[in-house]
């Protein structure tokens, strides 16, 4: 429902490609898109902690201490002239007045939540063109010591990510999970598929979908454990590599990093186990357990894509439906 999303659609939408987003309309001065400030109003929150991850790292920290001074900030100066004592967000993504942020980026997919092949030549020129930018400050061999660190970090991360989910999938498919798929509202695209199954992680097609196809990453209407799932990856991972690419390797730990993974990953074990013995008991008993009506329907769930689709558009998808992309927007 929009009320839900106004945080989302805030950013994801046309600000994206306007040039007022961080020239701001008003002003249009470069000296205010040159601060890192500027970046705040949509790099920041639980599952893309960039903001923070800056604010309260090294780099943010000399900034914040010294941006007043004129001397060690010259807003006046072009980027590519400038010559600050410590990094700002565009100074580092868009080095030298370069626009197309994604340049000098990171080769991690979903914001760290999923691994790239960084062996391949296309990663190698992007990582070295990153490693180039901490050499304007840093030795080379620390550029990539810090790069390899992160990579460390977020393969540590995705071992705790495939315990957590796999514990999920167990459930799943040894029908001791509830709600069941099938007997959930139907997701945004109007199908019963698993919260988790997400394109080619879980094809099995006990988690509902065809081959290929995506369930969505649902924080509501769902079991404790798949919001403990969401949550691990979603944020807790993405603390871990936003805290390791931006010098704040408190945020990559204590900061519901490391650490934050490691107490939902206890949390969905012993929720599993709960599940199970109880399972075992009812199974003993004799009793056979129907997830309950509210996990079907309600006047807040009649409120998403999914309800609508599966009343107006009977045998349809969202896939189905959308000539375009603007087809959302009209219907």
């Amino acid at each position: 429902p929009p009320g839900d999303t106004a945080g989302c659609t805030f950013c994801h939408t046309s600000p994206e490609e306007r040039c007022s987003t961080c020239h701001q309309r008003h002003q249009f001065d470069p000296k205010v898109a040159r601060k890192s400030e500027q970046c705040k109003t949509c790099h920041w929150g639980k599952d893309h902690r960039d903001w923070e991850a800056y604010d309260i790292g090294l780099h943010g920290t000399v900034y914040q201490v010294n941006k007043w001074d004129p001397k060690q900030f010259d807003w006046d100066k072009k980027l590519a002239d400038a010559d600050y004592v410590g990094p700002t967000c565009q100074y580092c993504h868009m080095r030298g007045g370069h626009h197309n942020v994604q340049r000098f980026s990171t080769v991690y997919a979903s914001m760290g939540m999923s691994m790239a092949d960084r062996g391949a030549p296309i990663w190698k020129e992007k990582r070295d063109r990153w490693a180039s930018v901490c050499d304007d400050c840093h030795s080379p061999r620390f550029a990539k010591e810090n790069l390899q660190a992160m990579d460390e970090s977020v393969k540590d991360a995705g071992l705790k990510y495939r315990e957590t989910f796999k514990i999920a999938a167990d459930l799943v498919k040894d029908g001791v999970a509830d709600p069941m798929p099938k007997d959930l509202c139907p997701d945004w695209s109007g199908q019963h598929i698993w919260s988790l199954k997400i394109g080619a992680y879980h094809d099995d097609p006990a988690f509902g979908g065809k081959a290929g196809e995506s369930g969505e990453f649902r924080m509501s209407n769902c079991t404790d454990i798949e919001r403990l799932c969401f949550e691990s990856v979603g944020y807790f991972q993405t603390y871990i590599y936003k805290g390791m690419a931006h010098g704040s390797w408190n945020d990559a730990t204590y900061s519901d990093g490391s650490f934050g993974m490691d107490r939902w990953l206890v949390n969905v074990k012993q929720d599993a186990s709960q599940a199970r013995r109880l399972a075992a008991l009812e199974k003993k008993v004799g009793i056979t357990w129907v997830p309950e009506s509210f996990w079907k329907t309600v006047e807040w769930l009649d409120q998403l894509t999914g309800p609508y689709i599966v009343k107006n558009h009977p045998g349809k998808t969202i896939f189905d439906l959308c000539p375009d992309p603007g087809w959302l927007d009209t219907h």
